[in-house]
């Protein structure tokens, strides 16, 4: 799934946006449960503590499975698999209106915050599947390896390094370093890839396979 700002503008201008989005993610997907307000989302950066805290101790009914996710500053990606029917539409609805009035109210603005309805690129062959999660966690890339797309890049090692500093996605949880681990379902993803390690060497061999050349990489 991939929604971007209308005009292609900016939809996080500041950490509390991510935070807020991520918060989003997580209060949202559940049947029974609409409204971001029954639920505190606290964060002391600093520490690197973040979470959700629910009122009610009670368990979530998931509405989809959120197998990956990235932010960028105009756009996000996720990853998701329906749990329940019409699973993936209802959850998208809540995201994109519940962020959008948080957005609007926080800067005083009224109108359209994304560029209309999420784009969704279904799943239909196997090579697309075992390529959309480093797609996903590459897309940080951007903002300073553009170059990255044609399958080329000047330092693997310095991509990685950049990779593994970017906090607005969920690649940090896969490599086995919490981040925010509440908020994505993982198991699958990883029995795929042979656990956190098996992730780990295949993201790596992925980036240094930038050498050659290749087609630019573009999902969206």
């Amino acid at each position: 799934m991939l929604n971007r700002g209308v005009d292609k503008r900016k939809i996080f201008l500041n950490d509390k946006d991510f935070l807020r989005f991520i918060h989003d993610l997580f209060v949202f997907n559940d049947i029974e449960l609409s409204n971001g307000n029954f639920f505190h989302f606290h964060s002391r950066i600093s520490k690197g503590e973040v979470g959700v805290e629910r009122p009610v101790k009670k368990p979530r009914k998931l509405l989809v499975k959120i197998h990956a996710f990235c932010l960028m500053p105009n756009h996000y990606h996720l990853l998701l698999s329906p749990v329940v029917d019409r699973g993936i539409p209802l959850f998208m609805h809540k995201l994109d209106m519940g962020y959008s009035r948080y957005f609007n109210e926080k800067n005083k603005r009224r109108g359209t915050l994304f560029q209309g309805r999420y784009k969704s690129v279904p799943i239909v062959k196997e090579e697309h599947f075992t390529h959309l999660p480093y797609y996903i966690h590459c897309n940080p890339l951007d903002i300073r390896m553009r170059e990255w797309r044609g399958r080329k890049i000047k330092s693997s090692k310095e991509a990685l390094k950049f990779l593994n500093s970017y906090r607005w996605s969920s690649h940090l949880d896969y490599l086995g370093k919490p981040n925010f681990p509440s908020v994505t379902q993982r198991d699958f993803l990883l029995e795929y890839f042979g656990g956190i390690e098996g992730y780990r060497e295949a993201m790596d061999k992925w980036i240094e396979s930038f050498d050659s050349l290749g087609e630019e990489y573009e999902l969206e």
